[in-house]
């Protein structure tokens, strides 16, 4: 399956929250998991997928997925995965190897903070009794974590970078965007950054600290947007915890990625039918299945399905970038009548691109000569001719005309 990547995800945390079972459960991918901090040491990298209802039913036809899959109607688009290692209060300092975890995040273009709501786990990630730590301590300390690294990377140049931007008339925000163009900063993020911290985007070097501080902030939120799980759903003290920390405003999804795991193992080894983010299960080989196992899958059926939709892992990647990242899907086609690529393959890509992208944007996604050559687009539902600044729609069908290719 040839595999195309639109956003990179990061998922973080403090130790022994349920991160990497996390990961582990999205991907598959083998990884070590204990109950102690600091399991991960070196960040994992893996691939998850987002899923979504696939269009060849719509168009009644037969699909050949190259780039994603399709299982019964539902696509299931690739994308990367990074678990990096635990964070620790003081992370930002150094403390518990934090720079090097925290360096691992720049890459990331949005997180998902996996918490432990039953509140068993303390700030340095071990384990306690669940109800004695507070889950809301865990989301603020990680976001101060990501703000003060942001902060010491950006305060070394500031003073120079402000005064240039200053006497050259050319706003603050092209040379922030050059400083921190390894973070993924874009010069749209800090001109809205400047907007909500309310300050004078003109004379950026009479910010005061406090200023200073607050939109840096708000670059993060707006850069790395962030997505908490609350892990652990089905122990004890956590649907209490998931109310309140939905009172943050942040979104919250409800998850046991321990569930989630034991369902995709049991799946992938012909046990049982489910699917990433089905809401129930069937077993098919009981007869290979001990005592224990066929009460344990029962036990999530009705302990973490039935009560909470799915095991939470699913919807929580799909959130993150339909919601947060708010991304649509789009599937490029060569021949309109068909719906065919040149080897005759029935919608065989699909790709997520971010919400308002224009056919000639889209071009270029694909490839740069078809951007360079565009002449035109067809929208395969009505065979209708689109321009280069048509903004294309969640499940369009397009075929892409060129001077030199057609895609």
């Amino acid at each position: 399956m040839q595999r195309v990547y639109s956003r990179l995800l990061g998922v973080v945390g403090k130790p022994n929250t349920g991160k990497s079972t996390f990961f582990c459960a999205a991907t598959l991918a083998a990884v070590d998991i204990a109950n102690y901090p600091f399991t991960t040491i070196k960040p994992n990298r893996g691939v998850g997928y987002v899923r979504t209802p696939c269009v060849h039913p719509e168009f009644k036809v037969q699909d050949n997925p190259k780039n994603s899959l399709c299982l019964e109607g539902v696509r299931l688009v690739p994308v990367e995965l990074i678990d990096i290692a635990g964070i620790v209060p003081g992370a930002w300092e150094g403390r518990g190897l934090g720079n090097q975890f925290l360096d691992e995040i720049r890459r990331a273009d949005a997180l998902v903070h996996i918490v432990d709501a039953s509140g068993g786990t303390d700030s340095e990630g071990k384990p306690c009794k669940p109800g004695e730590h507070d889950p809301i301590e865990d989301v603020e300390f990680l976001e101060k974590e990501i703000t003060m690294w942001m902060v010491t990377i950006l305060k070394k140049d500031w003073p120079r970078i402000a005064r240039t931007a200053e006497q050259d008339k050319k706003g603050i925000a092209p040379h922030l965007e050059d400083r921190l163009n390894g973070l993924g900063i874009k010069k749209q993020y800090v001109n809205e950054a400047i907007r909500k911290a309310g300050l004078n985007v003109d004379k950026p070097a009479t910010w005061s600290e406090e200023d200073f501080y607050r939109f840096v902030d708000n670059l993060r939120r707006i850069s790395k947007p962030l997505l908490i799980v609350a892990n652990k759903i089905d122990l004890p003290f956590a649907q209490i915890n998931v109310e309140r920390l939905k009172k943050l405003g942040c979104i919250v999804i409800s998850a046991s990625a321990e569930a989630e795991l034991a369902l995709r193992r049991a799946a992938e080894k012909g046990l049982i039918d489910y699917r990433p983010g089905d809401t129930d299960f069937t077993i098919k080989q009981p007869e290979k299945l001990s005592t224990s196992q066929i009460q344990a899958l029962e036990r999530i059926k009705e302990k973490i399905l039935k009560p909470n939709g799915s095991s939470g892992v699913q919807k929580a990647i799909n959130t993150v970038y339909f919601n947060l990242l708010d991304m649509i899907t789009v599937y490029p086609v060569e021949d309109t009548e068909h719906l065919s690529d040149h080897n005759g393959r029935i919608l065989p890509d699909t790709y997520l691109i971010p919400k308002g992208t224009t056919a000639r944007q889209f071009a270029y996604i694909i490839h740069s000569e078809l951007g360079d050559n565009f002449l035109y687009a067809v929208d395969a539902k009505d065979k209708r001719r689109i321009g280069e600044d048509a903004i294309l729609k969640d499940r369009d069908v397009i075929s892409i005309v060129s001077t030199k290719k057609r895609a």
